[in-house]
């Protein structure tokens, strides 16, 4: 019986397409456990530790389902993620289908290059928009319930099918996809009914491996080529701002301001990735392999570097911005004397997670750090 798709079929001992090769990035180091986080778009996945079920499902990879209390809360798993994604890919050749494609979720059969496809979460909307695709339904973060304005017009109009948080599964059937992308992290619980829905892609988790999961997201329509050239890129755009301020590189603060929380993004997150391409140096209390570091308004002063960026997660109301940005301590910051603390757009540089936000985060940092790089 030939593979159905969606459903796991015995892996094959040929070649296949290895995400990370087409990097330039270094190796993952361990992680202290330091706070409770899952992405860096924040939206949180399902607490349940436990595997999807029913027909159509497929193993996870490795054989077990991971426990996603521990992905969200960092450890091991958030620290191996990138290798665990080397795996991830198709041998097909570019233009070849039916094609087999290893993910988070095991190995999902592309019968023909999708035409109708879903995205769950903001990176892999980020991610297909750039090679040209424009999704027929799309979520939504609770902090942003409409279409990102950086990409413009190059999304067309999809169906909205839910938040990150509360998938809609009536209305993405009633699109009739072909595709689904999405995470594991975000809605593992939900696998097995999405791919009865339609052939369904997950990568491990949205944010810190934004590259890998770009390089994955292209696999169904056998654009990995165009994917890696656009990753390079950006990578030359980030190495040119480095070069541009040769020793005399500032250091960079990305501050976050959410409901109940304050975030200093660190290492191991989309704006972390894109500093250290940069190679824009952060403040020693952000040098650690972690998403971000978590800090109350008394300990604003934590936040002090050559330059501060903040951004606000949905409206500054729900947060505690406005009384820290009024505050006193607010005010004896060096970036903020020298006014040099400026605020930027989440949509991009917290919750985008693909490389046009990515790029659009390098141009705000040239414009700002190194005028003409």
């Amino acid at each position: 019986m030939s593979p159905t798709a969606g459903r796991p079929t015995t892996p094959r001992p040929t070649r296949r397409t290895l995400l990370t090769a087409a990097l330039t990035g270094g190796a993952v180091l361990g992680l202290g456990g330091l706070l409770t986080a899952c992405g860096s778009s924040d939206g949180s996945g399902s607490g349940s530790a436990s595997g999807a079920s029913g027909g159509g499902t497929a193993k996870p990879s490795g054989g077990t389902s991971p426990d996603q209390k521990s992905v969200k809360q960092g450890g091991d798993d958030y620290a191996t993620v990138i290798e665990k994604m080397k795996g991830f890919g198709t041998d097909a050749a570019p233009g070849v289908y039916p094609r087999t494609i290893k993910h988070a979720m095991g190995e999902t059969v592309l019968p023909a290059k999708p035409t109708r496809v879903v995205v769950l979460d903001t990176g892999e909307l980020d991610n297909v928009v750039s090679l040209g695709i424009q999704p027929v339904g799309v979520v939504h973060t609770d902090g942003s319930k409409t279409m990102p304005s950086y990409l413009g017009d190059k999304a067309g109009s999809p169906a909205n099918v839910g938040t990150i948080n509360s998938l809609n599964l009536e209305a993405i059937a009633a699109l009739k996809p072909d595709l689904i992308l999405g995470s594991q992290l975000r809605a593992q619980d939900q696998y097995a009914q999405l791919s009865k829905i339609a052939p369904t892609v997950f990568s491990l988790r949205p944010g810190y491996p934004w590259k890998q999961n770009f390089l994955l997201n292209a696999t169904p329509f056998g654009l990995e080529a165009e994917a890696k050239a656009q990753l390079d890129a950006y990578q030359a755009s980030a190495a040119a701002i480095g070069a541009k301020l040769g020793d005399k590189r500032p250091t960079i603060t990305p501050l976050r301001f959410m409901p109940g929380k304050t975030r200093l993004y660190a290492e191991l997150s989309f704006i972390g990735t894109i500093l250290t391409d940069a190679q824009l140096p952060q403040p020693k209390i952000e040098q650690v392999k972690e998403l971000a570091v978590e800090i109350s308004p008394e300990q604003i002063d934590k936040a002090d570097a050559d330059w501060v960026f903040y951004g606000v997660y949905g409206t500054p109301s729900s947060t505690n911005q406005d009384a820290v940005l009024g505050g006193a301590l607010w005010k004896t910051l060096g970036a903020v004397k020298s006014g040099q603390a400026r605020p930027v757009p989440d949509e991009t540089w917290f919750l985008g997670l693909g490389v046009a936000a990515a790029n659009v985060v390098l141009a705000d940092l040239k414009g700002f750090v190194a005028p003409g790089a």
